[in-house]
Protein backbone atom coordinates (compact mmCIF):
# COMPACT_ATOMS: atom_id res chain seq x y z
CA UNK A 1 0.00 0.00 0.00
CA UNK A 2 1.50 3.36 -1.04
CA UNK A 3 1.18 6.37 1.19
CA UNK A 4 -0.36 9.45 -0.46
CA UNK A 5 1.76 12.49 0.39
CA UNK A 6 -0.26 15.43 1.73
CA UNK A 7 -0.04 18.58 -0.42
CA UNK A 8 0.00 21.80 1.65
CA UNK A 9 -2.70 24.23 0.50
CA UNK A 10 -2.70 28.01 0.91
CA UNK A 11 -5.23 30.71 0.07
CA UNK A 12 -4.36 33.40 -2.48
CA UNK A 13 -4.88 36.85 -0.95
CA UNK A 14 -5.88 38.18 -4.39
CA UNK A 15 -8.54 35.78 -5.72
CA UNK A 16 -9.28 33.88 -2.48
CA UNK A 17 -8.79 30.43 -4.07
CA UNK A 18 -7.15 27.58 -2.21
CA UNK A 19 -4.19 26.29 -4.24
CA UNK A 20 -1.15 24.08 -3.65
CA UNK A 21 1.59 26.03 -1.87
CA UNK A 22 4.06 25.41 -4.73
CA UNK A 23 1.83 27.28 -7.21
CA UNK A 24 1.79 30.47 -5.10
CA UNK A 25 4.35 33.15 -4.27
CA UNK A 26 4.96 34.08 -0.65
CA UNK A 27 4.95 37.73 0.39
CA UNK A 28 6.81 38.15 3.67
CA UNK A 29 7.06 40.82 6.34
CA UNK A 30 10.49 40.46 7.92
CA UNK A 31 11.08 40.92 11.67
CA UNK A 32 12.50 44.37 10.76
CA UNK A 33 9.18 45.29 9.11
CA UNK A 34 10.27 45.12 5.44
CA UNK A 35 7.69 43.65 3.05
CA UNK A 36 8.99 41.78 -0.03
CA UNK A 37 8.40 38.81 -2.34
CA UNK A 38 9.89 35.55 -1.12
CA UNK A 39 10.38 33.44 -4.24
CA UNK A 40 12.25 30.74 -2.30
CA UNK A 41 9.66 30.47 0.50
CA UNK A 42 12.42 30.38 3.13
CA UNK A 43 12.74 33.98 4.40
CA UNK A 44 11.96 34.49 8.08
CA UNK A 45 8.87 36.44 9.03
CA UNK A 46 5.10 36.54 8.64
CA UNK A 47 3.91 35.29 5.26
CA UNK A 48 0.91 35.70 2.99
CA UNK A 49 0.43 34.01 -0.37
CA UNK A 50 -0.59 35.29 -3.80
CA UNK A 51 -0.92 33.68 -7.26
CA UNK A 52 1.90 34.23 -9.74
CA UNK A 53 -0.28 36.63 -11.74
CA UNK A 54 -0.15 40.42 -11.64
CA UNK A 55 -3.98 40.49 -11.59
CA UNK A 56 -4.14 38.72 -8.21
CA UNK A 57 -1.46 41.02 -6.78
CA UNK A 58 -3.44 44.07 -7.98
CA UNK A 59 -6.66 42.68 -6.49
CA UNK A 60 -4.95 42.11 -3.13
CA UNK A 61 -3.48 45.63 -3.31
CA UNK A 62 -6.88 47.23 -4.06
CA UNK A 63 -8.56 45.38 -1.17
CA UNK A 64 -5.59 46.14 1.16
CA UNK A 65 -5.36 42.44 2.08
CA UNK A 66 -1.59 42.46 2.68
CA UNK A 67 -1.96 45.44 4.98
CA UNK A 68 -4.60 43.53 6.96
CA UNK A 69 -2.49 40.36 7.04
CA UNK A 70 0.64 42.19 8.23
CA UNK A 71 -1.15 44.86 10.33
CA UNK A 72 0.89 47.69 8.83
CA UNK A 73 0.79 50.30 6.05
CA UNK A 74 2.61 49.21 2.88
CA UNK A 75 4.05 51.97 0.64
CA UNK A 76 3.18 52.04 -3.09
CA UNK A 77 6.87 51.59 -4.02
CA UNK A 78 6.84 48.15 -2.35
CA UNK A 79 3.83 47.05 -4.43
CA UNK A 80 5.44 48.43 -7.61
CA UNK A 81 8.64 46.48 -6.87
CA UNK A 82 6.64 43.29 -6.19
CA UNK A 83 4.71 43.67 -9.47
CA UNK A 84 7.99 44.15 -11.33
CA UNK A 85 9.53 41.04 -9.72
CA UNK A 86 6.42 38.96 -10.47
CA UNK A 87 6.38 39.97 -14.14
CA UNK A 88 10.09 39.09 -14.43
CA UNK A 89 9.55 35.62 -12.92
CA UNK A 90 6.37 34.61 -14.79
Amino acid sequence: MTHQKKIPMRMCTGCGEMKPKKELVRVVKSPEGEVSLDLTGRKPGRGAYVCRSADCLKAARRARRFEKAFSCRIPDEVFDRMEEELSRNE
